[in-house]
Formats: structure tokens, sequence, C-alpha cells
């Protein structure tokens, strides 16, 4: 196959897709004025379908150049697990009796607290359930917090601006919270078993840190919320899942979502524990609600056609990493996962020989500080987008808006890991 016309190819429509992104929203807008093709346009201003929209026109062009062969051997030698797993664990985690017991600790705990209930309610789910990722993974932490925000804060009749920077501090504050273990996320999955980094390494040098700058991150939110929020009547601030799941129900579908995310790298096993659940679904339909497959499979789609796409990438995000000294390599990092999944930098990273143990942990720090700047620096960011992007104009989250809600609160990550 002749790899540099291939690779150029890749690393322009990768340049394509991350502009499609950002133009997601003009795409909703277009399609209100031209109802005759609002279907299309409607289609290409989802910012789920965007990579994996792409990825098929890389696909298609390479059976052009190289053969159909070729492009079904490079299609089928990608690694689809974390795909796949992102779609399990979302639909587990999405389930009524999932969110019905989070929901439970949360609003008990909420109560508890000397805050207004819906203050309270924003404050923990930008706070406690992001830090809960480094137990359930970032995915299902992303999907619980979302689930529990969108009727508290992510309501179309709130002001866009406060909306932005909360959703903004929940995807930073995702993407650094599952730094206090070595499993929960995925950039530190990339590196954990080649520079042997345990949870007791994570904790030591980043997850105490993350826990501060969660914490900030999320009462600086909370203090934008709180005239807002203010004005929203209780009830419609602490709704709930409905009427109660028993115990029984709970406990299977908790044991059955920590089966998956201690299976996380076996997706035979994960899938065949996700049969087991819908079957367990089914039987017990009377405690459910509608589960997020369609959700889930658009967030499974992107990261898939972004695990296609990102694969031609490496002949020119190598040798930028691998040339950086190691406070520049933090920035790089920082900023490079803006445009690039954070997971693909470490990746990257854990490939360069001789690299200090300093760069690693710059290089890691700095991925997972960047990891709320785009929906596509961290793979459960397009998990929240699918779920919270009703609450925003024109049901549409703009990328330049996600961008100034992240500044600050990436700015404090980056201190945190810096600094302290």
């Amino acid at each position: 196959m002749p790899h540099e016309p291939i690779e150029l190819l890749a690393a322009g429509l990768f340049a394509a897709a991350v502009l499609h992104t950002f133009a997601a929203k003009l795409f909703e807008r277009l399609a209100h004025h031209h109802p005759r093709h609002a279907g299309l346009l409607h289609l290409l201003g989802e910012v789920e379908v965007v990579f994996g929209f792409w990825a098929i026109v890389l696909v298609l062009c390479m059976a052009l150049l190289a053969g159909g062969d070729s492009a079904l051997h490079y299609v089928e030698s990608r690694n689809y697990t974390e795909p796949l797993f992102v779609f399990v664990v979302m639909v587990i985690a999405g389930s009524k009796p999932v969110i019905h017991a989070v929901q439970t600790v949360v609003s008990a705990t909420a109560r508890l607290l000397p805050l207004p209930l819906n203050l309270a309610t924003a404050w923990l789910g930008l706070s406690a359930v992001p830090l809960m990722g480094s137990l359930v993974t970032e995915p299902a932490a992303m999907t619980i917090a979302a689930l529990m925000l969108a009727p508290v804060v992510f309501r179309p009749e709130l002001p866009e601006p406060p909306k932005y920077l909360a959703l903004g501090v929940l995807f930073v504050n995702v993407s650094i919270g599952g730094t206090l273990t070595s499993y929960a996320a995925p950039p530190v999955l990339m590196v954990a078993s080649a520079w042997q980094w345990d949870s007791a390494f994570m904790f030591a040098h980043f997850g105490w840190k993350a826990a501060l700058a969660v914490v900030l991150n999320a009462t600086v939110a909370a203090l934008a919320l709180r005239k807002p929020l203010a004005a929203l009547p209780p009830a419609a601030a602490s709704a709930t899942v409905g009427r109660s799941v028993p115990v029984g129900v709970v406990a299977v579908h908790l044991v059955l979502l920590a089966g998956v995310v201690t299976l996380a790298h076996h997706p035979v096993a994960f899938l065949g524990l996700f049969l087991l659940f819908l079957g367990y679904a089914q039987a017990y339909e009377r405690h459910q609600e509608p589960l997020l497959v369609k959700e889930a499979l658009l967030v499974a789609f992107f990261l898939a056609g972004l695990v296609v796409l990102g694969g031609l990438q490496r002949w020119w995000l190598q040798p930028l990493v691998s040339g950086l000294e190691p406070l520049a390599l933090f920035f790089g990092a920082l900023s490079l996962t803006a445009v690039t999944d954070n997971a693909a930098l470490t990746y990257l990273g854990s490939q360069i020989q001789g690299i200090t143990s300093e760069a690693k942990y710059l290089l890691v720090a700095g991925a997972v500080a960047g990891g709320g700047l785009t929906v596509i620096a961290n793979a459960p960011n397009p998990a929240g987008l699918a779920l919270l992007r009703r609450g925003f104009a024109d049901e549409s989250v703009g990328a330049g808006g996600l961008l100034l809600g992240a500044l600050g609160p990436t700015a404090v990550a980056a201190a945190a890991f810096l600094l302290l």
C-alpha cells in the first residue's frame, strides 16, 4: 500500500472531521432554514456522527487507491474494544435501577448540605459523580452525571453562559476525576501497563491533585448557577427517576456493571455480560425505562470512527510529541488533546523509547487536563453531549461555547498538576 499518500489523505480527512465538529451547530441551523433537506442536515449536525462519517469516507478512498482488500485489512486491524466498552457501560450505567441508586444517595447527601436542594444536587453532580469515575470508569460516571444534571442544570429556560460553564466543568472534571485509579481513564489505561503505573501510584501522583481541582471547579460552577437555579421550583430541580426500584434489581444491575468494568479489556467477556443484562432487563421490564441504546450507539460510532481515522495519524503526532521538552510536552499535550483523543496521545507517548519519568508524568497530566476542551478530547465527552444537548439552543452544543466554558476549569486542572 502506498503509505505516504494514504497517510496524507487520512490527515486531511482528520482535519476535515475536526472542522466539521466545530461546524455542527451550523448544520442544525441550516436544517431549520432548509426543511427539504432537514434530515440530511440534522444527520451532519450530529457531533457523534462526524468521525464515523469521515472514517467511512477514508475507507472508501483507501479502497479506490489501494484496493478493497487493503481497506478491509486496515479496518479489521483496528482495536474496537474501547468503543464497545463505552457502548455497553453507557447502556448499563444509564439504566433506571443504577440511576435510581445513585440519585438516592446523592439526594440524601444533598439534603444534608447547607445549600438549596437544587444547588446541592448540581454541586454533587459536578464533583462527587466525576470522582466516582475512578471506581466505575469515566464513561459510566459521565452517563450518570449527565442524566442527573439534565433536569437540574441543562434546561432550555436557563441562560446559555452558565450552562456552557457547567458543561466545561463536567467534561474537565470527568477527565481528571478518573485518575485516582489506574484503570478508569482511557489515557491512563494506555500507559499503565507499559509504565507499571498501579492505582497507588496514580493516587499519589495524580489523584489527590485531581480531587482538589474537581472540588474547586464544581464550587465555581455552583456559584455561577446559584441565581439561575434559585428561580427553578424545587420539584423540577430535584427530579427523580420515578417510583422506587426493588433492592434486588438494583443489586443485579450494579453487579453486572461491576463485572463489565472489571472485564473492560476483554470484549468477548463483557459483551456476554451485556447480553445477560439485556435478558434480565427484559425479564423485569416493569422496573426499567427505555435503555439508552440509540445514544450509546451514536457514541460508539463516534469513537470507532476516531479509532479508524486516528490510526493513520502517528506519522505526524509521534515526532511532534517526542520532540518536545518535558514542560513543553505538558502544554503541547494539553493543546493537542483538543484536536485528537487524549488516549491517542498517551498511547503514542508509551511507544517512545527512553522517555523520562518527568516527561511521562507531564504528558499524561497535560492529556487529562485538556480532556474537556472539545467533544473529541476525551472518550466519554460524546456520551455527555448526547444526553445534554437538548438543554441548549437548537438542541446543539457549539464547539466555541464549550471551549470557552472549559478554559477556566482546564487552567485549574493544569495548575493543580503543575504546581502541587
